[in-house]
């Protein structure tokens, strides 16, 4: 999907889930949404790895640069033909 002055926004409103309740803009009517929430590392003082750090593997070791995200889809409701379009949360995926 291109991404331009072209592309048709509207108001959207997300029903259940972690989301209820937000409301977004989309572009062209996407069939599906994906919300993330990001989920923070244990800190130093959670587990005291080797060197202090809270990293069992030590700095730059297994994981040092990876980010985890809870992942939610919410799909768009086909009833709803006008803004604000709604999206309801799917408990089933992923």
């Amino acid at each position: 999907m291109e991404w331009n002055e072209a592309s048709r926004w509207e108001s959207a409103v997300l029903d259940g889930g972690p989301a209820d309740g937000l409301r977004t803009r989309v572009a062209d009517r996407p069939h599906v949404l994906q919300v993330t929430r990001p989920c923070p590392p244990d800190g130093p003082d959670d587990h005291g790895g080797r060197d202090g750090s809270g990293d069992p593997d030590g700095p730059g070791g297994p994981g040092a640069d990876v980010r985890v995200s809870a992942l939610y889809v919410y799909r768009r409701d086909p009833r709803t033909d006008r803004p604000p379009l709604r999206y309801t949360f799917d408990v089933a995926s992923p």
